[in-house]
């Protein structure tokens, strides 16, 4: 039986304490919250829960906290706000630079999408084409 809370199916062999940090909008500290609030052993598989249990977990994540497609649209819209406004964090956002202060004369390969090619593998296509 699967179980899916928030429009996610969560992994049948997990602990229930991990399975739940999938959500988008849950992380570990969330999680543990939750399975308090319930009363539902973090130790359970996904697969163990009874339905009663599956029910508790699903009504307080969908109730009390903002999950999955909310929250994407929530921080989507906070971006936007950013750009609309045209502060520093916006403009960072829209030339898709780092926005938190980090360096960007080394060590923001991955923000930019600049990933560092071999020279080799540009050398030997060179050659194949001579």
């Amino acid at each position: 039986m699967a179980v899916r809370i928030a429009g996610v199916t969560i992994p049948n062999e997990k602990r229930v304490e991990i399975a739940l940090t999938y959500i988008y909008g849950i992380g570990n500290t969330k999680s543990k919250e939750i399975l308090k609030t319930t009363g539902v052993n973090p130790d359970t598989r996904v697969k163990d829960l009874s339905d009663d249990e599956a029910n508790k977990l699903r009504n307080v994540i969908e109730k009390q906290n903002k999950v999955e497609g909310d929250l994407r649209r929530e921080v989507m819209s906070n971006i936007k706000r950013l750009k609309d406004i045209g502060c520093y964090r916006g403009l960072r956002h829209s030339k898709g630079l780092p926005v938190r202060g980090q360096r960007t004369k080394t060590n923001n390969r991955t923000v930019r999408g600049n990933t560092r090619k071999t020279a080799a593998s540009g050398r030997a296509k060179a050659a194949q084409k001579t």
